[in-house]
C-alpha cells in the first residue's frame, strides 16, 4: 500500500490500483495518522482533531468506528493492508515506509539534478491539501513546503551551473509571484534573467523585492541580493554565459504577453523535443498550437539555430514549402542552378543541427509531410517541431495534443475559478482591455460560465476578452448565443484567420469534402457528443469520416465515460449547425434512434446492468432532451420514466409526459404523470387516478402509483393497489416493489412480523434479479425492522450500507433519504450533533433534487435533534412549519405533534404541550400507528398536571409497547426516566409504583380518556 500527500490525500495499492477512502472523517484520520507516521497518537488528541470542539456523545466509539471503516477500506483494497493501522496505548498509529512524502525527502538528500528534479515530480498540489488548514497538520505542510522550495533552489542553480539559463528563468517566475519575499529564490531568478540577456527585468524584479520588503515588513533587501543588483547594473560578464562562436541566429519572433496556463505543456515539451525527431501538435483551430509551439521552441538550445516557419502565405494544396524554409534560414538559391529546392534545402541542413517549427501544416499537410520525411531521412540533425489541425502521418511521428484549458467546474467557488486556467486567461487578457478588471466574487460566476461556454478554446477567450471593454462582462456572456458576430478583433498585427471565430472554425471547415461537411453538421444535431453508434446510425458516417474528422481536430473521442463517445467543441457545434442544410432529416432521424435507444434501455435499469445504464443515460441526458423536442413525443418519455423517478426528475417527468402521441402512449404516460404529480405533493382527485389506472393495466405502473399514494399517507389506496399490481402479471421485478411498499405500510403500523416478512422478500427478489436500487429500498425496511426493535446498531450499518450503494449509482434523492435515516438514528442514540450534520446534508439534497417527501422526512430529524439539543427556537421552526404542511393523515404527524409538546413544554407552555400531545395520540389511532400512540401516552404522562393520572398513563404506555413489541429507543428512554423521576417525586417510590402497576390494566384508549386537555 502506497501513500500520496504531497496533494490531496491519494492512496494505491503496491499494483498501483487507487485506493477509496469514505467518509470525510475517515479520510482526516488517516491524514492524522499519516502526519505522524510510526508514531502513536493518542485516542484523545485524534478525537480533538477530528471533532474539535463539538465530540460526539461517545467519541472513543465514533472513533473506534472511524478506525474500522479506515482499516476496512485498506484491507477491501489490498488483503492484509488493515495491519497497517494498529492499536497501540493510549492509541493507534499508522505504520508504513510507503509515502511520497518519505521519498521525497530522501530524493532531495542526494541532491543531484536527477534526482531533485524526480523529488519534485512526485507532488501534485500542496501537501495534504484536503486537511491543510487544520491546526494538527499544519507544522507538517509547513516543513514539506519549506522543503520543496529549497529543492527548487537547489535544482534552479545547478541547472543555471549547466547553462539552462532561458529554462531556469521560466520555470521559477511562478514561484516567485507566489513566494516574494523568498530572496534565494528571487535571488536565482534574477540571475538567470539576466544571464538569458533580460536585464531589465532582472532590475525589475529587484525593485518589485525591495518595494514589497519596505511596505510589508519595513526592511531591506539582505546584503547578497543587493549584490547581485550592483553586479547586474554594471553589467559584470561573470554572470553570463559565454558567447557560442558562430552562432546560427533564431528565427523566432520576441514575446508579446504572457502564456497563461500551459506551464505544464510547456514542461512537458521542453523535455520531450530535443529526445524527438518529430513531435507535432494537433488540436482544433484557436486552441493556441502556434503559441505553445513558439515558447517551448524559444527556450531550445540548438547549436544551427531555431527557426519559424508559417505555412499560411500558401494556398490550400500548394507546393512551396521548402521555398518557406529557405527563406526563414536565409539559405539563397544559386543562380542558374537547376537543383529543385527541396534538394537544396536538404544540402543546405545535411550538417546543421537545427530546430525547424513548421507551423500551420493542415491546408499543406501532404507537401509538408512529404519534405519532412526527406528531411529526416537525409538531415539526421534536424529537428522539427510541427503545428497542424491533422497529424503529418510519418513514421516516428509523436502526437502532442493541444487540449483546451481547463474550464472551471463550480462557478460559486471562487478559489476554483481562479484556478482553472481558461478563467485565468479570460481575467489576464480582459484586465489588458480594461482597467480594473479583476476575477473575484462578482466576476467569477459570468467568467465560469463564458470558459465553459467557449470551451476553455483560448483564441475564443481572448476575443471575448476584447468585447469586455465595449459590452461589460455581463453583455459578453448575454451574447454568446450569437459568438460569430461578436467575437472578432480589429487588431492589426493578427492573421485575418484568426480575427474572428468564425474565421478560425471556416479555415478548417473550407479543407473539407462535401461529405465531410455534411456529417460535421449532422454531428452537431447531437447534444453533447454521441457514441459512435449513433453517429453512423444518424449522420451516415463511416468509420474513415468519423476518423477524418478526429485527424482534423474538429471531433474528439472522449473515452473517459462508460462508453466512448465523439465531441464537437460548442463553437464549432454552433458554426456547423448554421450551415445544417435546413431539408436534411436528421433531426427526426435523430429523434427516433434515441427513442429506440431509451425503449432498450429501459428494462436494463431493473437489473444487473443497472449502473452501467445509468451512467449512460447520464451521459446522453442532452441527446433525449433533444430528442423529445425533435419529435420523439410520448414514445420516448414513457420509456424514460423510470430514469427520470431514479436521479428525482420529478418536474422533467411530469412536464414531458404531458406531450402529444398516440392512444396506448397517452394511456401508458397518464399513470406515470399521476404518480409522478403525486410524489411531487400536488393534489390529484380520486377520480382523476381512477381514470388513469383504468386505461392502463401495467403491473409496474400500478405499482408505481401505489407507492406514490403511500407518500401522501393514502394507505388504504395504496394498498388496494398493491393487490391489483401483482395480480397485473406474473413479474418478480413487480412482486419485489409490491413488498417494499407492503413493507413500508407494516413499518407505519408497527406490525414487526409482516415488516420482517415483506422486508426479507424484497431484499432477495432484488438480490436475484440484480437491481441495487431494489436493495438499497429494501435496507430502509430492514434496517427500520432493527430500530423498530431496538438493534440500533444493524440498523444504522444496514442503512450505511444503503448509502454506499446510493452514492455508487449516484441516486441523490435516495443518498437523501439514507442520510435521513442515519440522522433518525442518530436522534435516537443520542448523538444529537451527528443527527444535525446528516440531516442538513438531506435536507439540501432534498431541496436541490424537489423531492418532498425527503424534505419531510430530514426536516423531522433536523426539529428532534434541535429539540433534544436544546435548541428550542430552531426545534419549533421545523416542527411547527411541518405540522402546518401535513395533513391530519399524515404518517409522520404524531412523531412532530410529541416533539413539538416537548418543546413547548420546556417553554412552560404546559396546556398547549398536554393538548398536542393528545392530538399526537388521537392522530397515532386514526392511522393506526400504535409505536407513535405508545410514545403519545408517555408524552401525555410527562404532560398531565396530576402526578397519579401521569403515573396511570406511563403505567399504560409501557404495556402497550409490551403489545406492540415496540421497545424503547435510548433517546425516549431518557423522556420516560425525567417523567418517572419527577412522578416520584411527586407521588414517593411506593405510591408510584402502585399507580404505575394500576396503570397495566388500562388500555391505551382508556389511559387517554384520563386527561380532557384544551385544544392544541
Amino acid at each position: 500500500m502506497r501513500f500520496g500527500v504531497l496533494g490531496p490525500l491519494a492512496i494505491a495499492t503496491d499494483a498501483g490500483a487507487p485506493v477509496t477512502v469514505p467518509g470525510a472523517k475517515v479520510r482526516a484520520l488517516l491524514a492524522d495518522l499519516l502526519a505522524h507516521r510510526n508514531q502513536v497518537v493518542s485516542a484523545g488528541r485524534l478525537i480533538d482533531d477530528l471533532w474539535g470542539d463539538a465530540p460526539p456523545a461517545n467519541a472513543a466509539g465514533a472513533l473506534q468506528v472511524r478506525v474500522s471503516q479506515l482499516r476496512k477500506a485498506l484491507d477491501d483494497a489490498e488483503p492484509g493492508a488493515r495491519d497497517l493501522v494498529e492499536s497501540r496505548a493510549p492509541g493507534y498509529v499508522l505504520r508504513t515506509d510507503a509515502v511520497d512524502a518519505d521519498r521525497f525527502v530522501a530524493l532531495a538528500a542526494e541532491g543531484d539534478v536527477d534526482s531533485l528534479t524526480e523529488a519534485l515530480g512526485l507532488w501534485r498540489g500542496e501537501p495534504y491539501a484536503d486537511v491543510a488548514d487544520e491546526e494538527w497538520v499544519r507544522a507538517e505542510v509547513t516543513r514539506l513546503a519549506e522543503a520543496r522550495l529549497v529543492v527548487h533552489e537547489k535544482l534552479a542553480s545547478a541547472r543555471l551551473t549547466r547553462g539552462e539559463h532561458a529554462l531556469v528563468a521560466a520555470d521559477l517566475a511562478e514561484l516567485v509571484t507566489r513566494h516574494p519575499l523568498r530572496e534565494g529564490l528571487r535571488a536565482l531568478h534574477m540571475r538567470a534573467l539576466y544571464a538569458s540577456g533580460r536585464q531589465s527585468e532582472a532590475l525589475d524584479s529587484y525593485a518589485d523585492l525591495r518595494r514589497r520588503l519596505a511596505d510589508e515588513l519595513g526592511l531591506d533587501p539582505g546584503p547578497d541580493l543587493a549584490a547581485l543588483h550592483r553586479r547586474i547594473l554594471e553589467q559584470d560578464t561573470a554572470l553570463r554565459p559565454p558567447p557560442a562562436a558562430a552562432r546560427i541566429r533564431n528565427s523566432m519572433p520576441a514575446r508579446l504577453d504572457e502564456m497563461v496556463g500551459r506551464a505544464e505543456a510547456l514542461a512537458e515539451l521542453r523535455a520531450l523535443v530535443p529526445g524527438q525527431r518529430l513531435v507535432t501538435l494537433v488540436g482544433p483551430g484557436g486552441v493556441g498550437k502556434t503559441r505553445l509551439a513558439t515558447e517551448v521552441a524559444r527556450e531550445q538550445e540548438f547549436p544551427d539555430g531555431v527557426h519559424l516557419v508559417d505555412l499560411t502565405a500558401l494556398r490550400p494544396g500548394e507546393t512551396g514549402v521548402a521555398d518557406l524554409v529557405l527563406a526563414a534560414l536565409d539559405v539563397h538559391e544559386i543562380a542558374g542552378s537547376r537543383v529543385t529546392a527541396d534538394d537544396h534545402l536538404v544540402a543546405a541542413l545535411r550538417h546543421r543541427r537545427t530546430l525547424l517549427v513548421l507551423d500551420n501544416c493542415e491546408h499543406v499537410v501532404e507537401p509538408a509531410a512529404a519534405l519532412v520525411a526527406r528531411l529526416l531521412r537525409r538531415a539526421p540533425e534536424v529537428t522539427v517541431l510541427a503545428t497542424s489541425r491533422e497529424p503529418l502521418g510519418l513514421a516516428g511521428e509523436l502526437l502532442w495534443d493541444v487540449r483546451p484549458l481547463p474550464v472551471p467546474g463550480e462557478e460559486s467557488d471562487l478559489d476554483a475559478v481562479r484556478r482553472s486556467a481558461a478563467a485565468r486567461l479570460f481575467a489576464a487578457r480582459a484586465a489588458a482591455q480594461q482597467r480594473g478588471f479583476h476575477l473575484d466574487e462578482r466576476t467569477a460566476p459570468a467568467v465560469a460560465q463564458l470558459c465553459r461556454r467557449l470551451d476553455g478554446l483560448p483564441l475564443a477567450l481572448e476575443l471575448a476578452a476584447k468585447r469586455v471593454r465595449a459590452f461589460g462582462l455581463a453583455g459578453v456572456v448575454e451574447r454568446l448565443d450569437d459568438r460569430f458576430r461578436l467575437l472578432g478583433t480589429t487588431q492589426r498585427d493578427v492573421p485575418a484567420r484568426q480575427r474572428t471565430l468564425t474565421a478560425v472554425i471556416g479555415w478548417s471547415w473550407d479543407l473539407l469534402t462535401d461529405h465531410e461537411r455534411a456529417v460535421l453538421s449532422r454531428l452537431a444535431v447531437h447534444a453533447d457528443g454521441c457514441p459512435a453508434e449513433a453517429a453512423e446510425a444518424v449522420c451516415d458516417a463511416d468509420v474513415d469520416v468519423l476518423s477524418g474528422l478526429v485527424d482534423r481536430s474538429l471531433l474528439v473521442l472522449d473515452e473517459s465515460g462508460v462508453v466512448p463517445r465523439y465531441r464537437l467543441l460548442e463553437s464549432v457545434a454552433a458554426y456547423a449547425l448554421q450551415r445544417l442544410d435546413p431539408a436534411d432529416p436528421v433531426r427526426a432521424r435523430h429523434a427516433a434512434y434515441w427513442t429506440r435507444w431509451a425503449e432498450r434501455a429501459d428494462p436494463l435499469l431493473r437489473g444487473p446492468g443497472q449502473r452501467e445504464w445509468l451512467a449512460r443515460l447520464d451521459a446522453e441526458t442532452g441527446n433525449l432532451r433533444a430528442a423529445l423536442a425533435h419529435g420523439g413525443g410520448l414514445r420516448l418519455a414513457n420509456a424514460l420514466t423510470w430514469y427520470w423517478f431514479l436521479r428525482g426528475r420529478l418536474t422533467e417527468a411530469h412536464r414531458a409526459l404531458a406531450l402529444d402521441g398516440d392512444a396506448a402512449a397517452r394511456a401508458e404516460a397518464a399513470v406515470w404523470r399521476v404518480g409522478f404529480a403525486l410524489l411531487k405533493g400536488e393534489p390529484v382527485p380520486p377520480a382523476e387516478v381512477d381514470a388513469a389506472l383504468a386505461g392502463h393495466a401495467d403491473g409496474r405502473a400500478t405499482w408505481f402509483v401505489a407507492a406514490a399514494l403511500l407518500e401522501n399517507s393514502n394507505r388504504t389506496r395504496s394498498a388496494d393497489l398493491l393487490d391489483r399490481a401483482v395480480a397485473a402479471g406474473d413479474d418478480p421485478w413487480v412482486e419485489a416493489a409490491v413488498c417494499l411498499t407492503r413493507a413500508m405500510l407494516a413499518h407505519a403500523a408497527s406490525d414487526v412480523a409482516g415488516l420482517e416478512s415483506a422486508g426479507t422478500r424484497a431484499a432477495t427478489l432484488f438480490a436475484e434479479l440484480g437491481d441495487d436500487w431494489g436493495r438499497l429500498q429494501a435496507t430502509d425496511w430492514l434496517g427500520g425492522l432493527a430500530e423498530l426493535t431496538g438493534d440500533h446498531e444493524r440498523a444504522a450499518a444496514l442503512h450505511r450500507q444503503g448509502l454506499r450503494w446510493a452514492e455508487e449509482l449516484g441516486l441523490w434523492p435516495e443518498v437523501g433519504s439514507k442520510l435521513s435515516w442515519l440522522a433518525w438514528l442518530a436522534v435516537q442514540t443520542r448523538d444529537h450533533s451527528a443527527a444535525r450534520e446528516l440531516a442538513e446534508r438531506a435536507y439540501r439534497l432534498a431541496v436541490e433534487q424537489d423531492s418532498p417527501s425527503a424534505q419531510v422526512f430530514a426536516e423531522l430529524s433536523l426539529g428532534i435533534a434541535a429539540r433534544r439539543d436544546g435548541k428550542l427556537d430552531v426545534a419549533t421552526t421545523h416542527l411547527e412549519r411541518l405540522v402546518a404542511e401535513g395533513g391530519e393523515d399524515a404518517l409522520f404527524l404524531p412523531m412532530v405533534l410529541s416533539e413539538l409538546a416537548y418543546a413547548v413544554a420546556e417553554e412552560d407552555d404546559g396546556d398547549r404541550a398536554l393538548a398536542l400531545h393528545a392530538r399526537a395520540f388521537d392522530v397515532s389511532v386514526a392511522i393506526d400507528a400504535p409505536r407513535d400512540a405508545c410514545g403519545a401516552l408517555e408524552g401525555l404522562a410527562s404532560a398531565t398536571p396530576t402526578p397519579q393520572v401521569g403515573a396511570h398513563i406511563l403505567g399504560a404506555a409501557h404495556a402497550a409497547r409490551v403489545a406492540a413489541q415496540a421497545p424503547v429507543a435510548p433517546a425516549e428512554q431518557d423522556e420516560i426516566d425525567r417523567t418517572t423521576a419527577r412522578l416520584v417525586a411527586a407521588l414517593g417510590a411506593d405510591g408510584f409504583a402502585a399507580a404505575y402497576r394500576a396503570g397495566h390494566d388500562l388500555s391505551p384508549g382508556e389511559a387517554r380518556a384520563l386527561v380532557q386537555p384544551l385544544p392544541a
